[in-house]
C-alpha cells in the first residue's frame, strides 16, 4: 500500500474510486485501523461519485507507532476526570489531524470532505477549527466536543475501555464478544465481532497505541469555543444505543456546531452494523453534496 508523511510520522492509506473524483476521507477511531471502514461501505460512498480515502493513524495499523514512549493513561484519565489539566504526552489531537492533512498533501488534495468515527470524529473536529480552508464539509460520528461537562460513561464501559486488551490470539477473539457492552443492541452478531477481531488481528495487533491515543485525546481538551465559531458544513450522526460515548455527546456537538445537521440513529451504539450503512451513507452523500452545490 501507498505511504504518506507528517513528518517524522508515515501514514499507511488506500483509495477506492477515481482520482479524478472528489474526496472522501475517512478518519477512524482509538486503536482501530483502516480496515474498520469497511470495503464495501467505501465501495458505497465511492459509487456516489467520489473518491474514498482511508488510513492507519499513527499508533494503529501499519503507520508509524511510537515503540517505547511510555504514558500512564489510567493516571491522565483520573486526573481529567477530576477536571485536572493533562499535559506532556507525546502528541495531541492536533498532531494527529496534521497526518489526516499529511495524507491528503500526499495524493495532491486541496480540498476535501472528512468523516471521523469516535477519536476520528475528534480528530476530523480537529482538523476543521485548525485548517478549515482544507475542509469541503465535515461528517462527525459517534463522537463528542471534548468537554467534561456531559461527560458520564456507564461503569462498565468505561472498564472495558481501560481494561488491557489480550495479547494472544485466541484469547483476543474470544474477547471480542465484550463489545457488545456498546455495539448496537439490534445488530450485535459475536460471529461477526469475532471474524472482524480476526481480520484485525492478523493485520496488525498492536494494543500499545491506544494508551497513547487517549492521551492525545485528553490532552486536547474542550474545543466548543473553536466549534461554535466553525464555518465548515456540518452533520453529526450519533445513535441512541451508544454506552461509550453516550446520546447526550452527539447532541451537545450538534448545539455547539452552527448550522448543523443531526442524524439520531435509534439501532446504533458505537459501531458502525452494516444494516445502517445505506441511511449513513445517504446521509453522508446527502450532506455533501449540499455542502456544495457543484458536488464536489
Amino acid at each position: 500500500m501507498p505511504r504518506a508523511s507528517s513528518g517524522s510520522i508515515e501514514l499507511e492509506y488506500d483509495t477506492v474510486g477515481s482520482s479524478d473524483d472528489p474526496a472522501i476521507l475517512l478518519v477512524m477511531g482509538l486503536g482501530a485501523q483502516l480496515i474498520h471502514w469497511p470495503d464495501e461501505f467505501c465501495r458505497m460512498l465511492a459509487n456516489g461519485g467520489f473518491r474514498v480515502i482511508r488510513f492507519d493513524n499513527r499508533d494503529a495499523g501499519f503507520s508509524t507507532k511510537l515503540d517505547g514512549v511510555e504514558v500512564d493513561f489510567l493516571a491522565l484519565v483520573a486526573a481529567a476526570l477530576e477536571g485536572q489539566e493533562v499535559t506532556d504526552t507525546p502528541y495531541d489531537l492536533s498532531d494527529m489531524a496534521d497526518d489526516a492533512f499529511g495524507v491528503l498533501d500526499a495524493l495532491e488534495i486541496e480540498q476535501a470532505h472528512v468523516v471521523g468515527a469516535s477519536l476520528g470524529g475528534m480528530i476530523a473536529q480537529t482538523m476543521a477549527i485548525e485548517r478549515p480552508d482544507r475542509l469541503i464539509s465535515l461528517t462527525s460520528m459517534m463522537s463528542a466536543t471534548g468537554t467534561r461537562e456531559v461527560i458520564d460513561i456507564p461503569d462498565d464501559s468505561l472498564t472495558l475501555l481501560l481494561a488491557p486488551v489480550p495479547i494472544e490470539r485466541e484469547a483476543y477473539l474470544d474477547y471480542s464478544a465484550e463489545y457488545r457492552i456498546w455495539c448496537s443492541k439490534k445488530y450485535f452478531d459475536p460471529q461477526l465481532a469475532r471474524e472482524h477481531a480476526e481480520a484485525a488481528y492478523d493485520r496488525c495487533h498492536y494494543p500499545d497505541g491506544s494508551g497513547r491515543q487517549i492521551a492525545a485525546m485528553l490532552a486536547s481538551g474542550d474545543r466548543e469555543l473553536a466549534l461554535a465559531e466553525l464555518t465548515v458544513p456540518t452533520l453529526v450522526i450519533h445513535g441512541r444505543d451508544d454506552r461509550l460515548l453516550m446520546p447526550a455527546l452527539g447532541m451537545r456537538t450538534a448545539e455547539v456546531i452552527p448550522a448543523s445537521n443531526f442524524l439520531f440513529l435509534s439501532d446504533m451504539g458505537h459501531d458502525l452494523p452494516e444494516a445502517l450503512w445505506p441511511v449513513v451513507v445517504d446521509s453522508i452523500l446527502s450532506h455533501i453534496r449540499n455542502s456544495n452545490p457543484a458536488g464536489n
